[in-house]
């Protein structure tokens, strides 16, 4: 019997089960986008230099990619649902403690340990998506929780800005907390899909790390698809300094352009659903790079002008990154049957790992903020998409879908 049919979720639901999914796999935008709009006015309260302030971001991502290397493996011998609930718990407790902090070097701490919650919620849902759905099921489940995960970034400076309109920056964290509580009585009545968990020592669970990582094809396709999200962060970090600080926009406008980015993202998802149905997803793939370089081009030579000449030549990069993510992690989680988790992890982890550096680059100045996203958008699209042509695309070509017609199509 299918798993999807034979895992039934007794409170959840079906429906219930994809926005649960969604909602842990929207944790890392909401532990990071509703504070964006607070980031300057962090970096005026306590006094300190914008770098300092920005390690409340890279310390996270950090911290998040390492504890999903960990957590993946340990809910393939624990089960999803334990590590839900420690995971959650943390969270909630650590956003609470980030909104009483006493200095930016607390903020940082508490931050770690919001990491690691965060880390939890990631890694198992998408364990989650491999354990229940497959096939193209699976295709589109994916791109239904990038969409709903890509929107989250909208709503969330919006509603941080609208914190900030009666209160400090402190409340941005009160409201993780409350979002904390809310999926984590989501992990109370979910119902556990392991089918067959992990037995022996625990440490012998992570060695399983070692058993996926051998999968060569596996590792091209996450360093291959993980260098156009270094761009994307670089953007997500930065964005709040080049709208506030460059382009002298209030916190307000600021949430506005970045609900315009957020919205353009998850359109992405919302036509690979579309083209599909027609279209190979090597080809689209393909088709996602060649667009992302080209806004990497206009970036740089248009973006400068001004506030909306930046986000319109940057919408082609979002669109192009979302189009190609479901595509992207239905390639990966094929490569390897079993150890779901430690698939999720590394692939989570990877993925965040590379990302971040995107926010050490934009952080340095070297460039203008605006030239600089610009430059990392075309150079590492130029990059994914070599590799793409080069190596990872043909050791998947025989695992190319037909498209409903029978064939699959070329993209114009």
């Amino acid at each position: 019997m299918d798993r999807e049919t034979s895992i039934q979720q007794r409170y959840l639901g079906r429906k219930g089960l994809v926005i649960f999914l969604a909602a842990l796999t929207a944790f890392p935008a909401l532990s990071t986008d509703l504070y964006l709009p607070a980031l300057p006015d962090i970096t005026v309260y306590f006094d300190v230099p914008e770098y300092q302030t920005n390690l409340t971001l890279l310390l996270f991502f950090i911290v998040y990619a390492v504890s999903m290397v960990v957590w993946g493996p340990f809910s393939d011998r624990y089960g999803r649902r334990p590590i839900l609930l420690v995971g959650l718990t943390c969270y909630t407790l650590a956003g609470l403690l980030c909104a009483v902090s006493a200095n930016v070097f607390q903020l940082m701490f508490f931050r770690v340990l919001q990491a690691l919650g965060t880390g939890a919620a990631s890694a198992t849902a998408t364990a989650i998506v491999k354990d229940v759905y497959h096939g193209r099921k699976r295709e589109v489940i994916l791109a239904v929780i990038q969409t709903m995960t890509v929107l989250s970034p909208a709503v969330a400076p919006v509603i941080g800005a609208a914190i900030l309109s009666f209160t400090s920056w402190r409340g941005a964290f009160v409201a993780q907390g409350i979002l904390g509580v809310l999926v984590l009585a989501g992990s109370v009545v979910y119902q556990e899909t392991v089918g067959q968990k992990l037995v022996g020592n625990p440490l012998a669970s992570l060695r399983r790390l070692g058993v996926v990582a051998k999968n060569r094809t596996f590792l091209i396709l996450i360093l291959t698809f993980s260098l156009v999200g270094l761009a994307q962060m670089a953007f997500i970090s930065g964005s709040s300094y080049v709208y506030q600080v460059t382009f002298g926009v209030s916190s307000q406008m600021f949430s506005f352009f970045f609900a315009i980015f957020a919205v353009s993202a998850a359109a992405g998802a919302q036509f690979y659903v579309l083209v599909s149905r027609r279209y190979a997803r090597n080809t689209i793939i393909t088709w996602s790079f060649i667009l992302s370089l080209v806004s990497g081009i206009l970036v740089i030579w248009l973006g400068p002008g001004g506030p909306w000449a930046f986000i319109l030549t940057y919408i082609p990069a979002s669109f192009a990154f979302s189009l190609s993510r479901p595509a992207a992690a239905y390639l990966m989680l094929s490569q390897h049957e079993g150890d779901a988790g430690s698939v999720a992890g590394l692939m989570a982890a990877s993925h965040m790992a590379v990302s971040s550096l995107g926010i050490v680059i934009v952080s340095l100045e070297v460039w203008g903020r605006v030239e600089m996203i610009g430059a990392l958008i075309l150079g590492f699209s130029v990059l994914s998409l070599i590799l793409w042509l080069g190596v990872a695309q043909p050791r998947v070509a025989d695992e190319e879908p037909k498209a409903q017609s029978g064939v699959a199509g070329s993209l114009p």
